[in-house]
């Protein structure tokens, strides 16, 4: 019978921490990709993707014998060999870069074809919500591959991996309404957010190629540009 003592206490409590920060990229996706449907569908969608982002964990911590056989070398390529992980990192990484530049484009440039069914007095294109809860399925399955490695190396205890990943979740699904809220309100900030889902697609393809960068740096450049950006919405609201 597993019992809480300091140490599994101490784990729970960091890997919570750890898991709610590595939660806040995949909030900001799902807001980001939310905020192209109808108001209505919005709240619906963000809990949805984000409780699939929770099952798809556990599921992958209870295959954890699986995710370790992700990590063994499958080919080797200009002298570097690629593991199962290494792919999924890749292709995670180059899908988030190109939806975060199509994202932007959208956002700076407008949907040519909604221009041309608005000039021919036409309804708009729907988006259908099957369609982007498959891309929310899609990155949450690249992020909670990373979140469940990260879980296995701070944490003995199955029990408190899982623990961990349900209470960093519900704090996820209190708070995607104002993160969402927030983002579809300031459109700097969207620009700021998508270009931060470019760095970590980025950093992603560096790690899927063997190069190791450290998330420290990526949060702080984050970090910092977030900061730098509440100044700059300070400053308007004064002038």
């Amino acid at each position: 019978m597993f019992e809480f003592t300091t140490e599994s206490l101490t784990a729970l409590v960091t890997l919570t921490a750890m898991e709610t920060i590595l939660g806040i990229d995949n909030i900001i996706f799902i807001a980001i990709l939310a905020g192209r449907l109808p108001i209505e569908q919005q709240g619906k969608i963000r809990n949805i993707g984000i409780s699939l982002a929770l099952i798809v964990r556990i599921i992958l911590l209870f295959s954890i014998s699986w995710i370790m056989t992700l990590q063994e070398p499958l080919f080797t390529l200009f002298e570097h060999s690629f593991s199962g992980r290494d792919l999924i990192l890749l292709g995670g990484g180059l899908f988030l870069v190109a939806k975060s530049t199509f994202e932007i484009h959208h956002k700076l440039e407008g949907d040519p074809q909604v221009h041309l069914n608005e000039a021919q007095g036409n309804l708009k294109k729907k988006i259908s919500p099957t369609y982007m809860l498959g891309q929310i399925l899609l990155l949450d399955i690249v992020f909670s591959l990373d979140s469940v490695i990260t879980a296995v190396g701070m944490a003995k205890e199955v029990p408190v991996m899982v623990a961990a990943m349900v209470i960093s979740m519900i704090i996820m699904l209190l708070s995607a309404g104002k993160i969402s809220g927030f983002v579809e309100k300031h459109p700097t900030i969207k620009i700021l957010a998508l270009s931060f889902l470019i760095l970590i697609g980025v950093m992603l393809i560096a790690e899927g190629t063997g190069a190791h960068v450290s998330k420290a740096y990526v949060y702080f450049a984050m970090a910092f540009s977030l900061g730098v950006e509440m100044l700059n919405m300070r400053y308007r609201k004064k002038v």
